[in-house]
Protein backbone atom coordinates (compact mmCIF):
# COMPACT_ATOMS: atom_id res chain seq x y z
CA UNK A 1 0.00 0.00 0.00
CA UNK A 2 1.53 3.33 -0.88
CA UNK A 3 2.65 5.42 2.23
CA UNK A 4 0.72 8.38 1.27
CA UNK A 5 -2.39 6.41 1.32
CA UNK A 6 -0.77 4.46 4.79
CA UNK A 7 0.25 8.03 6.50
CA UNK A 8 -3.38 9.18 5.84
CA UNK A 9 -4.81 6.46 7.16
CA UNK A 10 -3.16 6.37 10.48
CA UNK A 11 -3.33 9.98 11.11
CA UNK A 12 -7.74 10.62 10.94
CA UNK A 13 -9.86 9.02 13.46
CA UNK A 14 -13.76 9.11 11.70
CA UNK A 15 -14.52 6.97 8.18
CA UNK A 16 -18.39 7.02 7.01
CA UNK A 17 -19.76 3.40 6.55
CA UNK A 18 -21.93 2.89 4.10
CA UNK A 19 -24.33 -0.72 3.97
CA UNK A 20 -27.37 -1.76 2.15
CA UNK A 21 -29.92 -4.70 2.70
CA UNK A 22 -32.97 -5.04 0.54
CA UNK A 23 -32.64 -1.75 -1.65
CA UNK A 24 -32.58 -0.04 2.20
CA UNK A 25 -29.21 1.92 2.02
CA UNK A 26 -27.50 2.71 5.65
CA UNK A 27 -24.51 5.25 7.04
CA UNK A 28 -22.97 5.80 9.56
CA UNK A 29 -19.80 8.03 11.40
CA UNK A 30 -17.41 5.57 12.82
CA UNK A 31 -13.62 6.30 14.97
CA UNK A 32 -11.89 3.75 13.64
CA UNK A 33 -8.22 2.87 13.98
CA UNK A 34 -5.99 1.42 11.04
CA UNK A 35 -4.11 -1.84 10.88
CA UNK A 36 -1.32 -1.40 8.93
CA UNK A 37 -0.08 -4.84 9.27
CA UNK A 38 -2.86 -6.55 8.07
CA UNK A 39 -4.43 -3.65 5.47
CA UNK A 40 -7.98 -3.38 7.93
CA UNK A 41 -9.92 -0.42 9.75
CA UNK A 42 -11.35 -1.38 13.53
CA UNK A 43 -14.20 0.07 14.31
CA UNK A 44 -16.79 -0.35 17.53
CA UNK A 45 -20.19 -0.23 17.54
CA UNK A 46 -23.15 -1.87 18.85
CA UNK A 47 -25.05 -4.70 17.36
CA UNK A 48 -27.85 -3.55 17.21
CA UNK A 49 -27.07 -0.49 15.28
CA UNK A 50 -28.28 -0.61 11.37
CA UNK A 51 -25.23 -0.40 9.86
CA UNK A 52 -23.78 -3.08 11.83
CA UNK A 53 -27.38 -5.74 11.37
CA UNK A 54 -26.75 -4.66 7.28
CA UNK A 55 -23.41 -5.32 7.31
CA UNK A 56 -23.44 -8.87 9.06
CA UNK A 57 -25.99 -9.59 6.57
CA UNK A 58 -24.05 -8.18 3.46
CA UNK A 59 -20.45 -7.60 4.06
CA UNK A 60 -19.48 -5.77 0.90
CA UNK A 61 -18.85 -2.22 2.35
CA UNK A 62 -18.04 0.78 1.14
CA UNK A 63 -17.23 4.25 2.73
CA UNK A 64 -15.74 7.66 3.27
CA UNK A 65 -12.48 8.93 5.15
CA UNK A 66 -12.09 12.59 5.06
CA UNK A 67 -9.44 14.76 6.72
CA UNK A 68 -10.23 15.60 10.82
CA UNK A 69 -9.40 19.38 9.73
CA UNK A 70 -10.85 19.58 6.38
CA UNK A 71 -9.18 22.68 4.32
CA UNK A 72 -10.71 23.40 0.86
CA UNK A 73 -7.32 24.40 -0.66
CA UNK A 74 -6.41 20.83 0.37
CA UNK A 75 -8.31 18.70 -1.31
CA UNK A 76 -8.03 14.91 0.23
CA UNK A 77 -9.99 12.13 0.92
CA UNK A 78 -10.19 8.06 0.86
CA UNK A 79 -12.91 6.19 -0.84
CA UNK A 80 -12.95 2.43 0.11
CA UNK A 81 -14.47 -0.95 -0.78
CA UNK A 82 -14.26 -3.75 2.05
CA UNK A 83 -15.22 -6.82 3.30
CA UNK A 84 -17.17 -6.93 6.87
CA UNK A 85 -16.52 -9.11 9.53
CA UNK A 86 -16.50 -9.87 13.32
CA UNK A 87 -12.80 -10.69 14.45
CA UNK A 88 -11.89 -13.73 16.80
CA UNK A 89 -9.00 -15.47 18.55
CA UNK A 90 -5.86 -13.89 17.61
CA UNK A 91 -7.14 -10.90 14.99
CA UNK A 92 -9.44 -9.95 18.03
CA UNK A 93 -6.82 -9.26 20.15
CA UNK A 94 -4.42 -7.31 17.39
CA UNK A 95 -7.92 -5.65 16.97
CA UNK A 96 -8.43 -4.62 20.83
CA UNK A 97 -4.32 -3.75 20.62
CA UNK A 98 -4.50 -1.16 17.82
CA UNK A 99 -7.90 0.32 18.97
CA UNK A 100 -7.40 0.51 22.60
CA UNK A 101 -4.32 2.43 21.37
CA UNK A 102 -5.62 4.98 19.94
CA UNK A 103 -8.68 5.24 21.78
CA UNK A 104 -8.38 4.30 25.23
CA UNK A 105 -11.80 6.23 26.29
CA UNK A 106 -13.33 3.42 24.25
CA UNK A 107 -13.08 0.70 26.76
CA UNK A 108 -15.64 1.97 29.04
CA UNK A 109 -18.31 2.18 26.16
CA UNK A 110 -20.21 -0.50 25.50
CA UNK A 111 -20.18 -2.46 22.02
CA UNK A 112 -18.05 -5.09 20.09
CA UNK A 113 -15.08 -4.25 17.48
CA UNK A 114 -15.86 -5.36 14.07
CA UNK A 115 -12.93 -5.64 11.06
CA UNK A 116 -13.21 -4.15 7.54
CA UNK A 117 -10.75 -5.56 5.52
CA UNK A 118 -9.55 -3.40 2.93
CA UNK A 119 -10.09 -4.08 -0.82
CA UNK A 120 -9.81 -1.14 -2.83
CA UNK A 121 -8.79 2.36 -2.39
CA UNK A 122 -8.98 5.73 -3.97
CA UNK A 123 -6.97 8.31 -2.27
CA UNK A 124 -7.43 12.00 -3.65
CA UNK A 125 -4.92 14.38 -2.69
CA UNK A 126 -4.20 17.71 -4.37
CA UNK A 127 -1.42 17.93 -1.78
CA UNK A 128 0.33 15.86 -4.53
CA UNK A 129 -0.81 17.97 -7.72
CA UNK A 130 -4.57 19.10 -8.70
CA UNK A 131 -6.69 15.99 -8.23
CA UNK A 132 -3.72 13.28 -7.74
CA UNK A 133 -5.78 10.37 -7.38
CA UNK A 134 -3.54 6.76 -5.81
CA UNK A 135 -5.49 4.02 -6.30
CA UNK A 136 -4.55 0.66 -4.15
CA UNK A 137 -6.49 -2.77 -4.75
CA UNK A 138 -5.76 -6.33 -3.05
CA UNK A 139 -6.74 -7.96 -5.88
CA UNK A 140 -7.75 -7.40 -9.76
CA UNK A 141 -10.97 -8.77 -8.90
CA UNK A 142 -12.22 -5.61 -7.17
CA UNK A 143 -13.41 -2.88 -9.79
CA UNK A 144 -13.02 0.94 -9.91
CA UNK A 145 -15.38 3.20 -7.32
Amino acid sequence: MDKNIIDFLLNQTVLTLSTCIDNKPNCASCFYAFEKSLNCLIIKSDANTAHIKQAILNPKVAGTILPDKFQKQNVKGIQFLAEFFTPQDELLKKAKVCYYKKYPFALAIPGNLWVLDLNYIKFTDSTLGFGKKIIWGKNKKHGKL
